[in-house]
């Protein structure tokens, strides 16, 4: 945990109590400060009614607060302000995140920032894997996982490796990383930003304050993205690094023929052949593995050191995650797919897919994913979804609507095999939200899994 020290015997605010800012109310009453907390979820406050002073932030005297700590998940702007958030501005109290947080706190540590719509922790996940396996002092979290400021204390030579979604980098008025990434953007968390302009601007706050020395590395296969690396051409000071996995991209890392082709510093040279990196399937995983490559190379990675490590990633828990394979049929949980566009990625990496979908809808549905139904033989629903897929579905996939996820993966598992196709693969991808069967969508893909391995079992003991 990195302690706080710079508020000590002042009164700090944080509002929202789940993990960044639990994190953030600890570390602070570690460093001494008076820690004045709430979250309008009363279950929340009971968790830790015995941990700190409780107050309605609604209601309190603004006047002596050093400062409001504010969870990114809250509104400070679009539809509308929390009243704490208004009553804090109304009283010029400043309003920071946890990632603002640990930057202060830690300031001559090196930091990593990752964002995009897609593809933000499997990057960050990988250059935390490629930095740790040459020998650097590395910590990895953020929007991913472990919140900032329950992560160590690293100092000087360290390097902090930091998933930033679009809230959080509107909570960062001071913090400038050393090697900023922006991926790509596609329209999401619109109910939040109000309109793809503020959320653009959300994302593009990732290249604040970089000097010279520092490098800014963006995906330019979609427009926004290209866009915002020509602006960042015009007056960045950062050393400016495209990535593409769709044409040569002068002066970065792209792919060309299934080859990761570096082309940063002199002639473009192929420095890895993307289908060795097993763990990294499909266009948006190579994206994903030419930002960290360059990230890698601009924190002073060798080459070898960095496709070597990019080969041995073990790759994240519910993003295209392989949790077995059962007489040849391949047993896929990529239950973070929580839109269309996120399955997208998935079902363009196979070729014969037994696919479970469903969950609680998101808008637009499936229908953008009519390109790739060729490439399923059979859809398995689940949830509410399941009559707005099925309407999709029909005519064009054949489908059974199955209601809840052990009865899909069953279904699957018995058609996958009975069909016999060579590369089967069972794929929970469920292009919505799970909040109508789970609590998450993390509990959603540790119950396939242990629904694979009942599966398992079931194969041993009939054995």
């Amino acid at each position: 945990m990195v302690v706080l020290e710079s508020y000590r015997g002042r009164r700090v605010a944080v509002l929202g109590l789940a993990k960044s800012g639990l994190a953030a109310a600890r570390s602070l009453l570690a460093g001494g400060a008076e820690v004045q907390a709430w979250d309008d979820n009363p279950k929340a406050r009971e968790a830790v009614v015995s941990e700190f002073a409780l107050v309605n932030l609604a209601e309190i005297d603004w006047r002596d607060v050093a400062a409001l700590v504010l969870s990114p998940g809250i509104p400070h702007s679009y539809p509308e302000p929390h009243p704490a958030v208004v009553r804090a501005r109304e009283a010029g109290v400043e309003i920071l995140g946890d990632l603002e947080l640990l930057g202060r706190a830690q300031p001559d540590a090196r930091y990593i920032g990752i964002t995009g719509t897609n593809g933000k922790s499997t990057t960050t996940a990988l250059i935390g894997h490629i930095l740790a396996e040459a020998g650097a002092r590395v910590e990895v979290g953020g929007n991913l996982g472990t919140p900032a400021l329950s992560l160590a204390p690293l100092g000087r030579g360290g390097t902090y490796v930091l998933e930033a979604s679009s809230f959080q980098l509107e909570l960062i008025p001071t913090l400038a990383f050393d090697i900023a990434l922006l991926l790509n953007v596609t329209p999401d968390h619109l109910d939040r930003h109000g309109s793809m302009e503020a959320y653009v601007t959300a994302k593009r706050r990732i290249f604040a304050g970089q000097e010279p020395g520092g490098a800014a590395i963006v995906g330019i296969d979609d427009e926004i993205c290209r866009d915002i690396c020509g602006e960042l051409r015009r007056g960045q000071p950062a050393r400016i690094i495209p990535i593409s996995v769709r044409e040569a991209a002068t002066g970065g890392v792209y792919v060309e023929s299934g080859w990761l082709v570096d082309a940063m510093n002199g002639p473009a040279t192929r420095v890895l052949e993307l289908a060795s990196a097993e763990r990294l399937p499909g266009s948006h995983n190579w994206q994903n593995a030419a930002a960290a490559y360059a990230a890698a190379r601009s924190a002073g990675i060798a080459a070898e050191a960095a496709t070597a490590a990019i080969c041995s990633f073990p790759g994240l828990a519910h993003r295209q995650e392989l949790v077995d394979t059962i007489d040849g049929v391949r047993y896929i949980n990529d239950s973070k797919a929580t839109n269309a566009d996120a399955t997208e990625k998935a079902l363009a990496c196979y070729s014969d897919i037994y696919w479970i979908a469903g969950g609680l809808p998101k808008e637009g549905g499936i229908a953008p994913l009519k390109p790739y139904f060729k490439r399923v033989r059979h859809a398995f629903l689940i949830g509410r979804a399941t009559e707005e897929f099925a309407a999709t579905l029909d005519g064009s996939v054949p489908f059974s609507r199955c209601g809840d996820l052990a009865k899909a993966l069953a279904a699957a598992h018995e058609q996958a095999h009975r069909d016999g196709v060579a590369d089967a693969v069972v794929l929970l991808s469920p292009a919505c939200a799970s909040y109508d069967q789970f609590a998450n969508f993390e509990q959603r893909g540790d119950r396939f899994r242990e629904l694979v391995a009942e599966l398992r079992a079931g194969r041993a003991h009939s054995a």
